[in-house]
């Protein structure tokens, strides 16, 4: 299918028992960029993965920034409804049950961000490198949702303080939040993935 509202990659299942992942790729990605992570994480899963809407310089990404880790909230609450809307469209033309988002840098914050606005849509969430993004979000009810945060001790884009600040909004929700300081930067290690593949196998 083509006519949804995202350029988007769907690579449908091949092994039952494993909830689908939604791929949400950092600021530079596309539709393409995760996949192959995706079935590394879970293998045989339905893998979909959109491509974020917003061009900065040219890079794809799923919403706005005024500067490096300032955000544009009303662009955030905005796009967040637009990728949820998304998803429902994309979980009844493909017959989807929810979704477990894997969201890398900017697609960690949107994923952050559909959890705070639109947390029906998602069946839980992988975050790896999140920053809060939204400074007073909603108080929504996550109670039980299961919530995996990969954090960098050595990252220099997300302070410790700002991922641990959206944990605990989270866990205030009632998420069974999962929080995972590694000695890393930015960028993903295999530590991360060997992370997220075995709480993936929880779930």
């Amino acid at each position: 299918m083509t006519d949804l509202s995202f350029i988007h990659r769907y690579v449908p299942a091949t092994a039952s028992g494993r909830p689908p992942l939604l791929l949400l790729h950092g600021t530079g990605g596309n539709e393409d960029d995760l996949l192959p992570l995706g079935q590394i994480l879970s293998p045989g899963a339905a893998l979909l993965s959109p491509r974020g809407k917003i061009l900065e310089n040219g890079m794809p990404r799923f919403f706005r920034r005024l500067a490096e880790g300032v955000f544009d909230e009303d662009d955030v609450r905005a796009r967040a409804r637009e990728l949820a809307d998304f998803i429902a469209e994309a979980r009844d033309g493909y017959g989807l049950e929810a979704p477990v988002a894997v969201g890398f840098s900017n697609g960690a914050n949107i994923a952050a961000a559909l959890l705070l606005l639109r947390p029906e849509v998602l069946a839980g969430a992988a975050l790896l490198r999140p920053m809060a993004p939204i400074k007073a979000p909603p108080q929504p009810d996550l109670t039980g949702m299961p919530i995996l945060m990969v954090s960098g001790q050595l990252d220099p884009i997300v302070p410790t303080e700002e991922a641990t600040r959206l944990a605990d909004q989270f866990t205030a929700a009632g998420a069974i939040v999962k929080h995972e300081m590694l000695p890393v930067g930015h960028g993903l290690s295999q530590a991360d993935l060997n992370l997220t593949k075995n709480w993936l196998m929880t779930l």
